[in-house]
This record gives C-alpha cells, structure tokens and sequence, in this order.
C-alpha cells in the first residue's frame, strides 16, 4: 500500500513538473493504458529518430531537399487507411496544429479553410514554425532525414541525418531502371550525385576506384560530419534489394575499370561494386561515429520489392567483424517482417525505430510486437515518427502530430500489459518509457 501511495505521489509530481509539456501532446485517453505510465509517457519529450521535415515559410513552399526520392509522384498503390483522405484522425491534428474543425473527407471549401488555417499559423510563427510544429507533437529533437538543411530545421532542434545512396551507383544507371518507379529514382540519386561530384570539384568520375574513394567518398562523408550529421540513410531497398554481399577490393576495381575503358559493366559486376562501396563507407562511418539507417519496411508505391526489403537480408552484414564498430539502425521496424527485424537486435550494434508504423498501425496492433521487442531488447528500440508531406491534408506536420500521438499509446499499451503481468515493476515501467522515447537516442547518437 505504502509503494503504492509513493508511486502515485510520483506520478503526480511528474504530471505537475511537466505540465506545458503534456498539454502540447497527450495520448487519446485508454482506460486499458496505466495512468501513471501515461503521464510518464506524455511528459517526456521525445527524440524523434527518423522523419523529413519541410523548411520553415516561406523557404517551405519551394522546398524538395525533404527526400532525395520523393514518392508523391508514384506509380498508384493502395494507401493504408492513416494515408487516405478521409482518415477521421486528421480532425485531431488539424485541431491540435491550427485550430481547424473540419471532418475528413474535406470539400473543396473545407480544404481552402484549412489551408488559411494553416496560413495563418506559418504567419504567425514565421521562422520557428517547424519548431512549433515539435513543440505540438512534444517533440524535442527530431532527426531530419533530408538531403539539405535549411530555414527552421537546424540545431539544436533539428539534427541532420542525409542520404549517401548517391555514393554507391556512380556508372550508368539506365540498366537499372527496371521499373516505372526506379525509372523516376534514379535521375534524382544521380542529381545527388552532381551535387557530391561538384562539391569535390570534378565533372567525371575520377580513373580508378581509389581515387574515388579517395576524391569522392570519403571527402562526402566527412563534409557531412563537419555539418553536423549524426547518422547518414540509405533507402537502398527502392533502388534494390538489401543482400549486400561483400566482394573482394579486386572484384569491385576491376568492375570500376572495365566502366571506364568500356562504358558498361554488367549487373553482377555493378553490384559488387555497389556493396564493396556500401561496406567501405559503413566501416567509415564507424570511424566518424555515424550511425547508418537502412529503410526497413515495405515501402511506397507498387513496384516496390517486399522480399528485398526483408531485414535478414542485413544479416551477413550485421555479422562482419570489420563492422562491428557500425551502429545500423533498421528504420520503420521492419514491418511486415517485425519478429525477424526483432530478432537482430541480438546483434551487439543493431537498433531499430517504428517510424512509419506509429503512423499507419493502429496502437494496439502496434503495440503487440513493440512489447516483444521491449521484452527481449528495450534498450534497442527507438521512437520515431517519420513526419512526410504525403498530401495536402497530410503534411508532415500533421503525420508527425498523429505518429507521436499514436506511438505513445503503443508504447503505453505494451509497458501497462508486461506491468499487469508481472514482468515489469511500475518503476522499471517508467525507465523503459523513457529509454524508448529519449535515452536510448542518446546513447546511441553520444548526445548531450
């Protein structure tokens, strides 16, 4: 009786001491969530691993660096329900970011009053708009997965994480582009490649492979370092499968020579190059202290590759010892394959998020196999939202309220089951809420 008397005088006190916090983001109400963990949960701002957020206005109208391959411009799939127009949760962003009371799906005029709604708020917060848009979904640092920083998305609020897919495919990409959607991909990774060749002052591709590693690569990744990257993303699995294999130095050179003297090399020679590239900047990266992030969930559009995207395909990566110093991070949890992207959390420098999932999971699904990783590995698992500007109705503000929302009940519902159960005592429930929304980023990215 005694502890719990003390553990709810602590929760009380925590609700008091965070107040502002948990009136700018506080999850819909569950009877099935325990109160105490609940305001733990909603009064912890969170470290958001892995979303694209916009720049602040007026930069933001123009503004396409938040993705090297946007998917707004796809083939047709069929969009999960959290993607849909008329997606009733939208009214509670919409009410929540800018005072708009409108219910999906939105007439023409509702989708004009929305946008003035809308305008006026970026009027009003001007410069610290994509601040206030954290503030709302209590988020107090968001890493922001874009090819460029800008206005508004700076530290300390906003840390860097960019896209280094360009690297890996520096020949001719014609024969790759396979589908109608890698045939949109990769002219925008070679438009991120002008942008790595020009800054190393080169209009070609130097003679040989080292001298690109020497000239290109490694220049990239340092400059990156220098502007304040703390990770660096690959969303590979559009471009390809993730079996990255691990050719010798000789195999890849001389793939890179025959493309020089030659002009084309084949499949099977390209992706050895690809993957000794691949292996060279992980291991650089571990030098730098840059986490790596793979896009690991089934992804946009209809051509889109599934089976290639399955995490266990990293396994034989995972294992290299001349890796071991390379912290992975598996972005959006793997989903569909969330007990096999599970499972390699066994591996001493594996992590993942459920960015993506806390978007389009409903929480108590989500909450099932978020509690099996928190049961086996908690200090590996990381709260993310990835924030996009999927549509008018759905920018990246209002995906980030909903996700930030929608995964502290997930994570609420899973701690409350494994306390109800005996698992966990409410004080260790507490710890993990806050390894999952904060310390376990910190660790990870070495933050103050």
């Amino acid at each position: 009786m005694i502890r719990s008397r003390l553990n709810s005088l602590l929760a009380i006190v925590l609700f008091l001491l965070a107040a502002p916090v948990l009136a700018q983001q506080q999850p819909s109400v569950s009877r099935d969530i325990d109160p105490a963990i609940a305001r733990v949960i909603a009064t912890t701002p969170a470290i958001d691993n892995h979303a694209h957020p916009m720049l602040s206005p007026p930069d933001d109208a123009a503004d396409r660096n938040f993705d090297a391959l946007p998917v707004d411009n796809m083939a047709p799939q069929t969009d999960p329900v959290a993607w849909r127009a008329d997606w009733p949760a939208q009214h509670d962003a919409w009410l929540a970011l800018y005072g708009f009371n409108g219910t999906p799906p939105l007439t023409p005029e509702q989708s004009k009053q929305l946008d003035d709604a809308r305008a006026r708020v970026k009027a009003r917060e001007g410069a610290r708009y994509s601040q206030y848009i954290l503030d709302k979904s209590g988020i107090g640092i968001m890493l922001a997965n874009r090819v460029s920083m800008g206005s508004g998305v700076q530290r300390p609020h906003f840390l860097w994480v960019p896209y280094d897919d360009a690297l890996l495919f520096p020949l001719d990409n014609a024969a790759l582009a396979d589908t109608p959607d890698r045939a949109q991909f990769f002219p925008l990774e070679e438009k991120v490649f002008a942008t790595y060749m020009k800054a190393a002052g080169l209009t070609k591709i130097p003679a040989s492979l080292d001298e690109y590693i020497a000239k290109v690569v490694l220049p990239t990744l340092h400059r990156q370092k220098e502007d304040g990257a703390v990770a660096v993303k690959f969303e590979l699995a559009y471009l390809r499968t993730l079996d990255i294999g691990n050719p010798t130095r000789a195999q890849a050179a001389e793939a890179y020579a025959r493309f020089v003297v030659r002009g084309k090399v084949t499949a099977v020679e390209y992706k050895a190059l690809q993957d000794y590239l691949f292996r060279i900047i992980a291991a650089e990266c571990g030098k730098f202290g840059l986490a790596v992030h793979f896009h690991g969930m089934s992804g946009g559009g209809r051509y889109f590759s599934i089976a290639g995207v399955n995490p266990l395909n990293l396994e034989p990566l995972f294992n290299d010892p001349a890796l071991k110093d390379t912290n992975f991070v598996m972005l959006h949890g793997g989903w569909p394959f969330v007990h096999e992207a599970g499972s390699l959390l066994q591996k001493p420098n594996v992590y993942l998020d459920i960015s993506q999932q806390a978007l389009s999971i409903p929480a108590r699904t989500l909450s099932t196999w978020l509690r099996e990783w928190l049961e086996l590995y908690p200090e590996k698992v990381l709260f993310a939202t990835d924030g996009y500007p999927f549509s008018a109705s759905l920018g990246w503000e209002e995906s980030t309220w909903l996700a930030a929302r929608n995964a502290r009940e997930a994570l609420g519902l899973a701690l409350t089951g494994m306390e109800r159960d005996g698992e966990i005592s409410p004080a260790r429930a507490a710890e993990l809420a806050h390894m999952v929304l904060h310390d376990n980023a910190v660790a990870l990215y070495h933050l103050n």
